[in-house]
């Protein structure tokens, strides 16, 4: 069979699988929503990881990802549900025929309001397969939109960087960096007016000879080039319009319902943070029971205690290393290798130091950090790990066996710094009960 759209032929063969497409999208449909049951975990997981090491790059993948999953599973779904109502309206319309009004043999008033409102049983029919159809088409272009405002964030994040780099030289950055970030911002703004406008600034002749350039680039920078056909198929009919200018809106609702919830307390919620009176779930080794679960700050191993020694583990924090730096100007390096590496390029990972300078580095960490039960100082070693949630941090082993039966609070506190003072703050107070065996 010919390729050439021109074609009767091909024409014909495209009427014959509209007409048949419905089978294939209820095939697609079946498959991808169970696909997308499966790496829902995946995908949760990897934004706690990110949020947890402040990679914003992975945040921002995985949090595009996480909307696409949403906006594919809740539209397939509606899908779904319609076509199955569509299959059973066809169904019926083989045993029944098209509604007969005077069958009902309902008063005159209510038989001119049906015949009106209602119709005849094939537009009922012929209007699913219009929404069904519809929903199917712009279920994949809004991953294709959500795809497209990713590749621009990252790209501004980009240029920010390069910007922001040592290693740009100020030529660069003042006429050919800040240039190019003032251009990027001007035609995202006049791209998304011209998504909220469905085109307004195509269709004036004063707004086509500015327009037109950042058009040209933008249809890269988005991805639209991939998915503009259908676009402008949708909207070159008044029903593809107007579903267009309710999807902003219909999301919106989704969300904000998504967010709605009941309260039993006016002092009670459900996340509390840690502290000598609060026993959050994040603070215990035995209670990270799910992958979604990180410890926040600190953690010990339980609440209750049997053992002569209390394991305490401390999460590596972003800004640790500048106070390290901060304090042992001798372990700062030349050049700060921390943030985005390649293959073609150096990098640091986990705690990978310079100059075999890792005893230093654990030795400045053991001066910045006081460990405290109730009001006494306790002397410690820190040593790096990674727990079993693959978080990085500092582990060590406090003797408690001269500790009293009962409640007792461990605080951990570090050295900080604003402008030229130096002061301690408390990181977390996690309570626990010590009874021996």
């Amino acid at each position: 069979m010919s390729n050439d759209p021109n074609t009767k032929k091909f024409k014909k063969w495209l009427d014959i699988l509209q007409q048949e497409s419905w089978q294939l999208e209820l095939i697609i449909s079946g498959f991808a929503i169970y696909g997308l049951f499966s790496i829902i975990d995946p995908i949760e997981i990897a934004i706690v990881e990110a949020e947890n090491d402040n990679n914003f790059y992975r945040v921002g993948i995985a949090q595009g990802l996480l909307v696409s999953w949403y906006i594919l599973t809740i539209n397939l779904l509606v899908h779904v549900i319609l076509r199955g109502l569509w299959i059973g309206a066809i169904g019926l319309r083989y045993v029944s025929g098209d509604i007969d009004y005077d069958e009902l043999k309902y008063s005159s008033k209510f038989t001119r309001h049906l015949q009106k409102r209602v119709g005849s049983f094939d537009n009922y029919v012929a209007t699913l397969e219009k929404y069904c159809s519809i929903i199917f088409a712009i279920t994949f272009l809004l991953v294709f939109y959500i795809l497209g405002l990713l590749v621009l964030s990252f790209t501004f994040t980009f240029i920010g960087l390069w910007i922001d780099s040592e290693n740009t030289h100020e030529m660069v950055r003042y006429w050919i960096a800040i240039p190019l970030v003032v251009f990027l911002g001007i035609g995202t703004l006049l791209t998304f007016i011209d998504f909220a406008t469905q085109g307004w600034l195509k269709r004036k002749k004063w707004t086509t000879w500015f327009y037109y350039p950042f058009y040209w680039i933008f249809k890269y920078i988005t991805l639209s080039f991939l998915y503009r056909p259908i676009v402008y198929n949708l909207l070159d009919t008044k029903f593809g319009r107007r579903l267009s200018f309710l999807l902003v809106p219909l999301y919106l609702g989704i969300t904000i319902l998504a967010q709605t919830g009941f309260s039993t307390s006016n002092y009670l919620e459900k996340d509390l943070d840690t502290v000598s009176y609060i026993a959050n779930k994040d603070n215990y080794h035995d209670l990270i029971d799910d992958q979604l679960t990180m410890v926040d700050r600190a953690s010990i191993p339980s609440k209750v205690i049997t053992d002569p020694y209390l394991n305490v583990f401390i999460e590596y924090g972003s800004s640790i290393e500048d106070d390290v730096f901060y304090f042992n100007e001798e372990l700062k390096p030349e050049k700060d290798k921390r943030g985005l590496y390649s293959l073609f390029g150096e990098g640091t990972v986990g705690f990978r130091t310079r100059d075999n300078s890792l005893k230093k580095y654990l030795t400045t960490l053991e001066e910045m950090y006081r460990l405290k039960i109730d009001s006494t100082a306790y002397d410690f070693e820190l040593v790096l790990t990674e727990n079993k949630r693959k978080q990085q941090g500092f582990e060590t082993f406090l003797d408690i066996s001269e500790l009293n039966k009962g409640k007792h609070v461990l605080q951990v506190t570090r050295k900080d710094h604003r402008r030229d003072s130096i002061y301690y703050r408390t990181i977390i107070n996690i309570p626990f009960w010590y009874y021996k065996n």
